[in-house]
């Protein structure tokens, strides 16, 4: 098996997109294929009880077409380990159980993915896990939000789905302070627009079924560390509790990834135009783009990331009623929940992918709307929302 705690170094001085395309993906030594083959196997013969071939035993300890996905994983988010899971939230699962004990505390943003809020809320909260919301884009709402159990700072940034921004530096040196580790949800920004790791992050979290797969066809989760021992621990629970990618699973991200950079340069180029349009819209009310110079999170996204992303969400003039008509008309958007992929989709959050955060500190407002800017024509997906907007 291929050594992923090496895979900060193999690839240093090159280029993200070289590194896209390239960690990884070392070529098939049997058929000297390019790509890594889907290894869609169970089990591997040993040369004699405890002589395994590479390291392979049982495809959900370790998989040849995961670990290149992994050794990828890694090197683009600059990290000396990578572990891809089944979905987002089981990396997240995964890394919760790892990290804390009966009695610890975590601090949640106060805007953050539905499923991350429900994982905490109504699962691990009942192994006896506390938690407590702040605003993490202000330092001070975090630090008041501490207390002596305190063993994670959780952020989201940009945020799901009201794109707040939080400065990561700064709460890496708050989390060291306290103690705790800082785990960065990565996923709207993608490693090529940002690396929190640098930053001081301790964990990067990244939901694979979406920019990193990039189109709509994959479901997949991922932790990227740079502490080798926790990286171990990790992994043991990975193959412990078992809820790891699939070699098909796998291998679809990985293809998704060689195109990251340039996806990721044209969803920021159609959303930046999205948002200046929304911004002049008589129905607008307000526009949530990092890229916008009135958005409060601006300067801190400028520092921190390469470009503002893909991601926007707005809200209408008329409530619920007028947003929900607003997703219900829109033709090139897709209704549908999910982001990332290539495909323009709009969503209602409110009663859509944060539905769970309903009545909670956490719910979202009723009027908004959130949009995945896909690759299509930024003219064509202009007009759509023109046309939906009335």
């Amino acid at each position: 098996m291929s050594d992923t705690h090496n895979s900060q170094s193999a690839h240093a001085g090159h280029g993200f997109e070289t590194v896209a395309i390239h960690a990884g993906n070392t070529a098939d030594p049997l058929t000297g294929a390019v790509v890594p083959p889907i290894y869609q196997v169970s089990t591997y013969k040993q040369d004699g009880v405890g002589g395994l071939r590479g390291g392979y035993e049982y495809s959900r300890s370790a998989n040849p077409t995961r670990t290149a996905l992994e050794e990828n994983l890694a090197a683009l988010e600059g990290g000396r380990r990578g572990l891809a899971f089944a979905s987002g939230l089981a990396a997240e699962d995964c890394l919760l159980r790892t990290l804390l004990t009966p009695g610890d505390h975590v601090v949640i943003p106060n805007d953050a993915y539905g499923g991350t809020f429900r994982l905490f809320a109504k699962v691990v909260s009942r192994w006896g896990v506390e938690w407590s919301v702040a605003d993490t884009s202000d330092p001070a709402s975090v630090r008041a939000a501490l207390t002596p159990k305190t063993k994670v700072i959780w952020v989201e940034t940009p945020s799901n789905p009201l794109l707040g921004i939080t400065d990561i530096a700064a709460v890496a040196q708050i989390a060291r302070e306290a103690g705790a580790r800082l785990v960065v949800d990565n996923t709207f920004a993608s490693p090529y627009l940002q690396q929190p790791l640098a930053l001081g992050a301790d964990v990067v979290v990244h939901s694979l079924t979406k920019y990193m797969g990039g189109h709509s066809d994959v479901v997949g989760g991922a932790l990227i560390v740079n502490d080798a021992d926790l990286g171990d621990e990790l992994a043991y629970h990975q193959n412990a509790m078992g809820a790891v990618a699939g070699p098909m699973d796998a291998w679809l991200v990985l293809r998704g990834i060689k195109t990251l950079p340039v996806r990721m340069d044209r969803h920021s180029e159609n959303a930046t135009k999205v948002a200046d349009m929304l911004t002049r819209h008589a129905r607008v009310t307000r526009v949530l783009y990092p890229g916008l110079a009135e958005h409060p999170g601006h300067e801190v996204a400028a520092k921190q990331m390469r470009a503002f992303g893909g991601m926007v969400s707005f809200q209408v003039e008329g409530g619920e009623e007028a947003a929900v008509e607003v997703c219900n008309r829109a033709k090139l958007f897709t209704l549908g929940e999910s982001l990332g992929g290539v495909e323009s989709l709009i969503e209602h959050p409110g009663r859509m992918t944060h539905a769970s955060v309903a009545g909670s500190a956490l719910e979202v407002p009723a009027d908004l709307v959130r949009l995945s800017v896909g690759i299509e024509s930024a003219d064509d997906l202009i007009a759509d929302l023109q046309q939906a907007l009335g």
